[in-house]
């Protein structure tokens, strides 16, 4: 490269560089925003956290900046409500004003904000109107929720039993029992702890919310720009919701062979009736 090249190439690079720290000063000005620590282009106040115990930096700094302050986890500013009193205020007395989902790069990307979880405004008001008829419902007349809880109860019962008193930990068998009780909800029938399939389940989920607290999934929430380069352990966490969905799938593909609509037995009937009725109006 020529002088005249190599000179061109600095002067657009330090244009580029002070057009950006210039948008960046202006973002920090704008707005009444909450106090907080002073973030650093690109990288946000990412290296004034301890991603090992991030309830103690969000505690130090609500000790310096009070229980509302500003964040930038990169790029995207975050206000950070912390203890009880200003929580209770923002998500209970002011419920309405801080109804929307907030945006999580990961699961914005999984599931596309939809679904009762992530979806706001409408959809979310006709996803929650339908899931809690649904669960009401489910103890008038049918197999109650009540009901599905003793049972995996008396499961749970029998297989410490097999134990003989012997020194035992319990941590699988406490995490697989509320498991299959959702399970029975959704799917009709709880698994067998020694079941393939469930344990493929169990599997999944627990590798998945081990992955949400490791520094490369935190990393890819804090610099959502840069999520497309990035390596690291999300590329297990998109494979592994693959996997999910397609368990889920086939159970709705069993479902639909045995649908009854004018019985249903778990949440995928009473789901997929509803979308036969959206059907036929449609027609």
């Amino acid at each position: 490269m020529d002088l005249w090249g190599l000179t061109t190439s600095v002067l657009v690079g330090c244009v580029l560089l002070l057009i950006f720290l210039s948008q960046w000063i202006q973002r920090l000005k704008r707005g009444k925003l909450p106090p907080g620590p002073t973030p650093l282009p690109f990288l946000g106040n990412i290296l004034q956290l301890d991603f090992k115990n991030m309830i103690a930096s969000f505690s130090q700094l609500a000790d310096k900046y009070g229980p509302i302050y500003t964040l930038y986890f990169g790029s995207k500013r975050i206000v950070v409500l912390y203890g009880y009193k200003i929580m209770k205020e923002a998500l209970i007395d002011q419920g309405d004003g801080f109804v929307d989902r907030g945006s999580v790069p990961i699961f914005d990307d999984v599931i596309k904000r939809k679904g009762i979880v992530f979806s706001n405004g409408e959809s979310w008001k006709q996803m929650r109107r339908f899931s809690l008829m649904t669960l009401r419902d489910f103890g008038m007349g049918k197999r109650s929720i009540e009901e599905r809880v003793q049972e995996e109860a008396q499961c749970l019962v029998e297989e410490f039993r097999k134990t003989k008193g012997q020194p035992t930990d319990p941590t699988f068998i406490l995490g697989c029992a509320p498991c299959n009780v959702i399970c029975s909800i959704l799917f009709r029938d709880r698994f067998k702890y020694n079941d393939e399939k469930f344990l493929y389940l169990m599997k999944l989920l627990n590798e998945n919310f081990q992955l949400l607290n490791s520094r490369w999934i935190q990393l890819y929430n804090f610099l959502p720009g840069f999520r497309v380069y990035l390596p690291g352990k999300h590329k297990i966490f998109f494979k592994n919701v693959k996997e999910l969905r397609h368990f889920i799938l086939e159970r709705v593909k069993e479902h639909q062979t045995v649908l009854d609509p004018s019985n249903p037995q778990d949440f995928i009937d009473c789901y997929l009736s509803k979308m036969q009725i959206k059907r036929i109006n449609c027609l």
